[in-house]
């Protein structure tokens, strides 16, 4: 068994959704190889910050994300596996980058509360000025004022009226 603690930037771009892990970001990876009857067992976790946007109020944001992972990789024979040593080797870059692509949210926030934006002003409803809501369309001030009108005498009354 072989433990390394290594510190390695991305080789490149990890992520397609609104966040992602940018080239150059330094990747901290805890990793234990251990030597099975099938192959080398890699197991350990990686470290690193994915930067984006809110998918909510479009603030951009950066936060940490830890990964762990574990997987096999085996002897070259006659079966195909996703993880083959070569040449004695270990590469554990697309072991880590799938682990670190699958763990980024779909839906990014930067903050589980956060209000987003507000739909009439496009503002940021958490920097909002309080200003009264825009007025509604014209078009559908007539039916707004069916709700505020009393029932007229002998008028007919709807089911959930009566």
């Amino acid at each position: 068994m072989r433990e390394h603690s290594l510190t390695i930037p991305a080789p490149e771009r990890w992520g397609e959704g609104i966040v992602s892990v940018e080239q150059g970001r330094e990747l901290e990876l805890e990793v234990r190889l251990e030597s099975v009857h099938e192959g080398i067992l890699a197991s350990g976790t990686v470290d690193t910050i994915y930067d984006g946007v809110c998918g909510r109020c479009l603030r951009d944001i950066s936060q940490p994300v830890e990964v762990e992972f574990q997987e096999l990789f085996e002897y070259p024979g006659q079966e195909t596996s996703d993880f083959e040593l070569q040449d004695d080797h270990v590469d554990l870059e697309t072991l880590v980058r799938d682990a670190i692509v699958l763990s980024l949210p779909f839906q990014p926030v930067c903050s589980p509360d956060c209000p987003g934006l507000d739909p009439a002003t496009g503002d940021r409803r958490s920097e909002s000025s309080g200003e009264a809501p825009a007025p509604v369309d014209p078009r559908w001030a007539a039916l707004q004022e069916l709700t505020h009108t009393e029932s007229a005498p002998g008028a007919v009354q709807s089911r959930e009226e009566s």
